[in-house]
Order: C-alpha cells, then structure tokens, then sequence
C-alpha cells in the first residue's frame, strides 16, 4: 500500500475519533430537549465564531470553488464575495432573531414564525424548505466526499464505500450529541478547511513559478495570440463581446437569452453575479440558521465571525489563494492545449486533459493534493483531511437542526404536545437518521438529480428573506403573504432550475433565463407577491399582534439617537457595495486597471479584473464592520431581555404573554 494512502487512513481515523468523542461529550450534557436542539443557548463565543464560518463555507468553497475558477476564471470569482454576502444576512436578521429567541423560548424559527403570524402554515412551510434545503445539500457533501476517497486512494475505494463510511461516522456525533457536539467539531473544521485552502493555493502557486510566472502565464492563456495556438474556433467561442477572455472578463451586465449558460462570452454578466449572491446569502436565512442564533448565550460572537472570520478571514483566502488554484492549474498541466501551445509545463502528469475526466474542473483540488504523493505523502493524508472536514461542516449543522424541527414542529406540535425531553431527543435522532438515509439514497441512486437538486437548496434557502424581513423589520407583511409569496417562490426557483425542463418538460425557457439565477427569479414572485396580497389582507388585530414584537425589538435594539444620522449613510454604502462588487458596476472592473488583451498596461501586474475583485473586498470588510459595530446590528443589546419562558414548547402561557397589556 502507498505510504500515502496509509497516511491517509491514520488521519482520518484520528479526525473521526474526535468527531465520536465530541459526540459523546454532548450526549452526556444534552439533559434537557433546550440543550440537544440548540446547546442550551450556551455556546461559547469562539466556538460559534468558528463553527458558523465553518457551517457557512462547505465542501464546496474548498472543492467546487476553485474547481469553477478554472472552468470560468474571473468572472466567475465574483462568486468569492459570498464571504461577505452570506454574513451579510446574519448582519440583517441574527441578532433580533436571537432576540426573539431569547425572550419568548424558542427552540425552532418555524414556533417563532408560527407565534408572529398565528398560523401553523408558515410553521410547516419553514419545515419543508428545511428538509428541502438539507437532504440535497447533505446528499452533495456526501457523494463529494465519497468522490474524494475514490481519487486519493486511486480507486481502492469506491466512491459509494467512502460516502457510507463518512455518513456513518457523521450521523453517530450529530444524532448522539445534538447541536452542541456539531459546533465544537466545526471548529476543528473551520481550520481545516481555512488552512486546507491556503496550503493548496501554496503548491499551485509553487509548481506555476511564484507569483510573476502566474500572472505571466495568465497573460498567455488570455491573450489574443493564443487563440490560434489553444483551439482556434473554439476559444473564440470563451470571447466577450468586447472581445475579451472569458477568464479575465465578465461579458456584460445582462444578456436576454433563454438559457444563462449558453450566454455569449460565459454565464457570469453583472446581474448573474448579482442574483447568484443573492442564492448564496440563503445559507444564512435558511432554517438552520435561526438555530444556531438560538444557540447562544448573547449576540457578542455575531460581529467578530460576520466581519473577521468570514468577511476578512475566508474571504481574502478566497480572492488569493481559489485564485492561485483555478487560474494556475491551467499552467501546471491541467490543460493539455497550454502543454501542447508551450505555455505550460506538465507538472500534474494526468495523462489527458482535466476536463475529459470524470469529475471535470472538480478534480483541481485532488489532482493539486495529489503534486505531494512523491514528496510529503503525509500532506496528501493531512490535505484530504481538510477537504473530509469542509464536506462534513454544513451537512451536520443542517441534519441536527432539521432533526429538531421534525421533533418540535411536527411531532411536538402535532402529534405529541406533551412529549417528555428523553421523547424530544429520541424523536431528534430519529429525524437525522431519516435525513442521512434519505440523501444517502438520492446520492447513490439519482446521481443526476442530485446535481440538479443540490442546485435548488441554497435558492430555496433564500425565499425565507420575506418572513424574516417581515418579523425583525417591516409589519406591513401579513400572514396570507408571506405564505403565498413563499410558495410562488419555491414554484419559481424550481421551474428556472435545470429540474424545471428535465422534469416537468418546460422548454420556453432554460436554466437561469435571462442570465438571472433562480434564486432571483423566486425572489422576485416570493417578495413580489408577499407584499401585493398583504397590501389587501391587512386587519387590525393582526397588526397590532405583530407590532408588538417590533416595539419589543426597538426598545432593545433601536439605534440611539446619536447613530440615527448613520441610516442614510449605511444604505448608501450597501447600495454602492452590491452594485460595483456583485451587480452590473462589475463591467467597470475588465478594463479600469488596464487592457484584458495587454499585459503591459495591466496596472498592478495583475488582470484589471482581479486588482477590482481585490479592492472591493477590502471596502466589503470595511461595509460589514461599519453595519455590525457602529450600527450595532451584531452588538449585545443595550437593555437586558427579560425572559418570558426558557422553552416556549414546555411553558405554554408564555406564548400570549406579548398579547397582555
């Protein structure tokens, strides 16, 4: 057996042991169904910090990003500023969600839902898109890691024999320990998966030449010369309308085409960005992660992981070192065409082009872990274990919280009301085995489905805007449209997804429509008709209901009057960010720092495009540091919150108590 395959054995078997001890540790302090659902709201700050960054980023930051990096280049890296936009929803909603919580007890976001609107309706929904939103996404992280032990172990094991073995593993913390144990091992996770990408974006950098040899060899792989010598005809097909690599260039603001991918010059115009951020930021709004802001004593830790861990901390690892992988794997033998026109040299030896491989541009990472087999076996081992540990981190978040809110919203509610905690728990663990089994079942039988559903889970995710903004913002929205905004939502999402021709035989349109991903069009009915159909369904005693918890809100976390002169100003920044960062201003961003097609005038040494991704990242950090410190949206509140009930679902009259006067 390769040394490197029995290193890689030894630290996944170490890495695996921890994960069961952890489970263990939870278990025995899981006494209460408060404690196994949300950590008895006592979290420690590092911890959350840790494992929130690690439940947001996944397998597919460490493997799929860099992977479509080198599919689309640069235009694709917009897509990095989920470092910012994804935290950037937990600016918006965790606190007062927290909040919430914390007063009235609540366990899930569907009882908290349920109590704001009077309707078990949006209780059930908020469920659905749960289960919807973890079963695909699980099944993804499952079958990529499967994927990874098939190429690491040169086919000694089969990619379904290491997708098992992962779910077995996983599903023994997360059903034994509860939340708790999912968040001490996403800080183990988190690191690994932070310094997994850095160490990979190191050794491509390295085998490219350093840094000069990789901007010069992006020059030859963009430039207008090498067309010819890279495929002639079929380069020029990659070209911008301005004539541009598809690399180093987005290719336009918008373009009417039934079909974003078959949009001249790549898929990624200015409003694909734009509406594929908007996809991203459904981690942070979905379900799951009104639980993890249950699960904290205080809001303290929301700042520090929302601005540092994430929006500084991942996001210049991803702007840098998903950038030295994509773009340098093409220079280092990944691309036989750069071989075979002399702009490369063979350094990875895989025999054929990358993209004639099975897993396509998702073999990058492998095939980059792989440089160290000769050398440092034992980082190949160290290096899968970075990779196993990012697939794991958002699938157990999102089976523990989607077991509780089978257990609290439909057993509990439904079925059991009386249920004791050991019945909660039990119930808890049931609810994640049938979540493992049930993506464990579309991964290894419906391997195409499971692309076109992992696609729909973080769109679905984000058509839980409109409620959110609803309890934390804007009483205005009513029951009834909040409800049917959110079907029409997850309607549009699926019908503009690939699912909506393949399955249901639409053909008047494609995937992403007007180069507008699905999340954008669900966003657009969801919203659209949440506030339409509330316009006609307002009534008196529902809104004086509902305003309550906004006068509740304000009370505690209102700005002070000093700070009330910044609104203006925090809307401008947001406005000004997400247009030239994620939306049609990106345009700007090909030439302002010299031409794509001369390296000469490349103002930095680098693609005008990247020094633009470079520089709006940093004033990202600045936006997101300006919003959750000196607009206090992630700050403790400024007066104590007086507790109505500890757990909502074993205290019933705190329920009402917002109704008395």
């Amino acid at each position: 057996m390769e040394s490197k395959i029995i290193y890689l054995f030894l630290f996944v078997a170490a890495y695996w042991v921890y994960c069961i001890l952890m489970g263990v540790k939870g278990a025995r302090m899981a006494k209460t169904a408060t404690d196994y659902f949300i950590a008895g709201r006592s979290i420690p700050i590092w911890v959350f910090v840790l494992a929130a960054t690690a439940t947001s980023f996944s397998g597919w930051t460490f493997m799929g990003h860099p992977g479509l990096l080198y599919r689309d280049g640069f235009q694709y890296a917009y897509a990095s500023f989920y470092a910012i936009t994804i935290p950037f929803t937990g600016v918006l909603f965790l606190k007062k969600q927290w909040m919430l919580g914390k007063r009235f007890g609540y366990v899930t976001p569907g009882e908290m839902f349920s109590d704001y609107f009077k309707s078990d309706t949006i209780r059930i929904l908020t469920v659905i898109v749960a289960l919807v939103f973890s079963v695909p996404y699980l099944g993804v992280q499952l079958r990529a890691s499967g994927f990874l032990f098939n190429v690491l172990t040169d086919g000694m094991l089969g990619v379904e024999v290491g997708m098992w073995m992962l779910s077995a593993v996983v599903f023994i913390y997360v059903a034994s320990g509860g939340l708790r144990a999912v968040a001490y091992v996403d800080t183990v996770q988190c690191l690994l998966l932070a310094g997994g990408i850095v160490a990979i974006g190191f050794i491509a950098l390295d085998a490219a030449g350093g840094w000069t040899a990789l901007n010069e060899g992006i020059a030859k792989l963009t430039s207008p010369d090498a067309v010819a010598a890279l495929g002639g005809e079929v380069m020029d097909k990659k070209r911008t309308l301005d004539g541009f690599s598809h690399y180093i260039a987005v290719p336009g603001v918008i373009q009417f085409v039934s079909s974003g991918p078959k949009a001249i010059g790549g898929a990624w115009t200015g409003i694909m960005v734009l509406s594929y951020a908007f996809a991203l930021m459904g981690i942070q709004s979905a379900p799951a992660f009104s639980m993890w802001s249950f699960s904290n004593k205080n809001p303290k830790p929301f700042a520090p992981q929302q601005v540092w861990a994430s929006s500084f901390g991942i996001g210049g690892i991803l702007i840098f070192f998903t950038a030295m992988q994509g773009l340098g794997g093409h220079l280092i033998g990944a691309d036989t065409r750069m071989i075979q026109a002399g702009f490369a040299t063979d350094v990875m030896h895989l025999g054929k082009d990358l993209m004639a491989m099975p897993g396509k541009q998702g073999m990058i990472v492998p095939a980059l872990i792989n440089l160290l087999s000769t050398t440092a076996p034992w980082a190949v081992g160290l290096l899968s274990v970075c990779a196993l540990a990012a697939m794991q981190s958002t699938g157990a978040a999102y089976m523990s919280t989607a077991g509780g809110m089978l257990t609290r919203d439909i057993y509990k509610r439904f079925i059991n009301p009386k249920a004791s905690y050991a019945t909660q728990k039990l119930i808890g663990r049931i609810g994640v085995g049938i979540i493992v089994v049930s993506a464990l079942i579309v991964a290894t039988t419906s391997t195409d489905a499971l692309v076109l559903l992992g696609g729909l889970a973080v769109a679905y995710g984000f058509q839980m805007w409109p409620a959110l903004i609803g309890i934390c913002y804007w009483p205005f929205l009513t029951r009834r449209g909040i409800t049917v905004g959110l079907i029409l939502g997850i309607i549009a999402v699926t019908l503009t997804e690939t699912i909506g021709t393949n399955w249901f035989g639409i053909t008047s349109w494609g995937r992403w429509p007007w180069t507008i991903h699905s999340a954008g069009w669900g966003i657009i009915f969801n919203l659209g008709a949440a506030i339409l159909i509330s316009a006609f369904t307002q009534d008196s005693e529902s809104r004086s209901h509902r305003q309550k918890y906004h006068d509740f809100l304000k009370e505690h976390a209102g700005l002070p009057k000093e700070k009330k002169s910044l609104v203006p100003l925090a809307v401008i920044a947001v406005i000004v960010w997400f247009m030239f960062a994620q939306g049609p201003g990106i345009v700007i961003g090909n030439t302002i720092f010299g031409n794509p097609n001369n390296s000469a005038t490349w103002t930095f040494g680098i693609p005008s495009i990247w020094a633009w991704q470079i520089i709006w990242w940093a004033l990202g950090v600045c936006m997101m540091f300006f919003l959750a410190y000196k607009m206090q949206m992630s700050t403790i509140p400024a007066k104590e919150i007086e507790v109505l009930a500890e757990d909502i679902g074993d205290i019933k009259k705190a329920r009402f108590d917002i109704d008395k006067p």
